[in-house]
């Protein structure tokens, strides 16, 4: 019966279109937070590993904050919407996150390329891509268990 009572909150289905939209409003917020963070601490002369550390900050805040201005819109209080944000979010930006910064650091001279470099955009670019790619299953299945963007779909118009 339990079952049964959870199936009609309108959750969505755990199609792939579903996951794929979810991960592209994640990677939407995280690229935003991930090249402003690199941006910043490259322009600025930083190291790597606080460069890195604005970037993934900054990542998550904007992720948040798109998820956020959408519950918000919906007419959510800002505690109650905050909560969505978290249990929406966390593991697809978290996910996004660990794949993206774990392509730049292993790829050969992306840690120390400067914004001029084409270096520096193509493997943000090309990280941002595998994330995406890596991250969409991970959507796909905490969707299918009423998790994730799941908790989000019942404030969408």
């Amino acid at each position: 019966m339990e079952h049964e009572t959870h199936a009609h909150h309108h959750a969505p289905a755990a199609t792939w279109a579903v996951a794929v939209q979810a991960t592209l409003h994640c990677l939407t917020g995280c690229a935003i937070g991930e090249v402003l963070g690199m941006v910043i601490g490259t322009a600025l002369g930083w190291n790597n590993l606080p460069t890195t550390v604005l970037a993934v900050v900054l990542a998550f805040f904007f992720g948040y904050s798109f998820t956020l201005r959408g519950v918000l819109k919906a007419g959510v209080g800002f505690r109650a919407a905050v909560r969505v944000a978290l249990a929406a979010d966390t593991l697809s930006i978290a996910v996004m996150e660990l794949v993206d910064n774990g392509v730049i650091v292993l790829w050969p001279g992306a840690m120390d390329a400067s914004l001029d470099d084409l270096l520096f955009w193509g493997a943000l670019a090309i990280s941002l891509v595998v994330a995406f790619v890596i991250t969409t299953p991970v959507n796909k299945w905490t969707i299918g268990r009423g998790k994730g963007h799941a908790v989000v779909h019942q404030y969408h118009h």
